[in-house]
């Protein structure tokens, strides 16, 4: 008996020592620091020729006051005193004169009728060129503003992506740090488990032995009075348990901290990756619309010097314009009534010219 209680004495002292040691294990200050991070984790005839004379004088005379004509004043006073052939060359020439102005006025009236006309067409295309260089213009102007802020936005964009790509970089690194951390203190925490687990089992392990060639040597033999048959402490299977359940959880947490540090680092490349080709695309966007906002910038210069040159030909049609009315108005008002009294006029004349060859003067007197 005494033998048997120095060795359940010895026994007991050493499944103290046991607990002891891996509960000092699990108080240190470091495995303390282990447990409080353990859980923590953290984007646009003479007489004759008298008579005559004084009647072409005087017939000379009325169609003078009924055309208000000096020339055929002229004629008639030429017509007293000069001799007929001088009178009725005089006349001839008259006559001549008189066609000819009215052939000329004819012509006149055919250009301006004709330079009007032109002046009209040139004015209205160059209305219309004006109109269109002006629209042109607006919408250029309009264009190179949409363009202006389009590229605006889009640097805007680009210099937005960069500052989230240095983030999610400073982020990235933040976590792979701290998933450095979570990672070794899994594993510190599993590893100073394991030891004291380890110092457990030992202990048990070699109790168990102990108390199975005990039972071989007593077996049939009755114990003695007064000793229970030994057995490890009950409790010891539910600390040595949840020692290796925290070993599970820390292993499974540091397979769990690997997996979110996988899909962190991929979702990050994928970040990159997306953000560097979005980049990229707004990058030659920007280009795209810099070249065409210089075109249109180019086109908008060339549509004002073209304006500015549809407004001076403007201006000389204009100018052609009230020249041409100034040359032309009056005779294309009064034509008709220039035409009709120079015919007469020259009716007159050619009556003149008759009675120097002894026609009737009568009818002509009549007809004044």
């Amino acid at each position: 008996m005494d033998q048997e209680y120095e060795e359940r004495t010895k026994t007991r002292q050493l499944e103290i020592q046991a607990t002891s040691k891996a509960l000092a294990f699990l108080s240190s200050d470091e495995a303390h620091d282990l447990f409080t991070r353990t859980f923590n984790f953290v984007q646009v005839g003479l007489k004759l020729q008298s008579n005559r004379r004084g009647q072409v004088s005087t017939a000379l005379t009325r169609a003078a006051k009924k055309f208000s004509d000096p020339r055929l004043s002229e004629l008639a006073v030429t017509a007293r005193l000069d001799a007929f052939t001088k009178v009725k060359k005089a006349i001839g020439d008259m006559v001549d004169k008189l066609i000819k102005e009215k052939e000329d006025e004819i012509k006149h009236k055919d250009f301006c009728i004709e330079e009007l006309n032109t002046n009209e067409a040139d004015t209205e295309m160059k209305e219309r060129d004006k109109a269109d260089l002006v629209a042109k213009i607006d919408d250029l102007a309009m264009s190179i503003d949409t363009l202006a802020k389009e590229i605006e936005v889009l640097k805007a964009d680009v210099a937005e992506i960069q500052v989230q790509l240095k983030r999610a970089g400073e982020d990235r690194e933040k976590q792979n740090k701290e998933f450095q951390v979570t990672v070794a203190d899994q594993r510190a925490t599993a590893k100073l488990l394991a030891a004291a687990l380890n110092v457990l089992k030992g202990f048990y392990d070699k109790a168990a032995l102990v108390q199975k060639a005990a039972s071989v040597q007593a077996a049939g033999q009755a114990p003695p009075p007064g000793f229970k048959s030994y057995e490890k402490n009950a409790a010891s299977g539910g600390v040595m348990g949840m020692m290796q359940s925290i070993i599970d959880d820390s292993k499974a947490m540091e397979a769990e901290a690997i997996r979110a540090e996988e899909d962190s680092q991929k979702a990050y490349e994928e970040f990159v990756k997306d953000s560097n080709a979005s980049i990229e695309e707004k990058t030659k966007d920007i280009t795209s619309k810099s070249d065409m906002k210089a075109k249109a910038e180019g086109d908008k210069v060339e549509a004002e010097t073209e304006l500015e040159t549809t407004m001076g030909e403007l201006e000389q049609l204009a100018n052609e314009n009230a020249d041409l009315h100034k040359s032309c108005d009056f005779t294309l008002k009064n034509f008709e009534l220039r035409q009709t009294a120079r015919d007469d006029e020259i009716e007159a004349l050619k009556q003149a010219l008759a009675m120097f060859s002894g026609a009737s003067f009568s009818a002509f007197l009549q007809n004044q």
